[in-house]
């Protein structure tokens, strides 16, 4: 839910309606609404017009869009999910 509270928190301070970003992205508003509320995931080309309309770096909402879809994966693996993500990090750095 990384992504919704960014979007929300932009869309709050730009005084912008989910119904204005929901038109912006062709999606209905209660969809926009799962999607800011972490129930629904963006799609990758959304977080980036959503970065384009807020004039923001692509790169950090693309970065919460990501980190909330690995969170979501290991979420249920408590006793795994840390050892998991160290060797996926090692893996990243070779």
């Amino acid at each position: 839910m990384l992504l919704g509270n960014k979007i929300k928190e932009l869309r709050e301070e730009h005084g912008v309606l989910q119904k204005q970003l929901a038109a912006l992205l062709e999606i209905d508003t209660p969809m926009f609404s799962k999607i800011e509320r972490g129930n629904r995931y963006a799609k990758r080309t959304q977080v980036i017009q959503l970065a384009e309309y807020f004039k923001i770096d692509k790169n950090e909402l693309l970065t919460l869009w990501l980190a909330d879809k690995i969170l979501d994966v290991v979420e249920n693996e408590n006793e795994l999910k840390l050892a998991a993500m160290a060797i996926a990090q090692s893996e990243m750095m070779i």
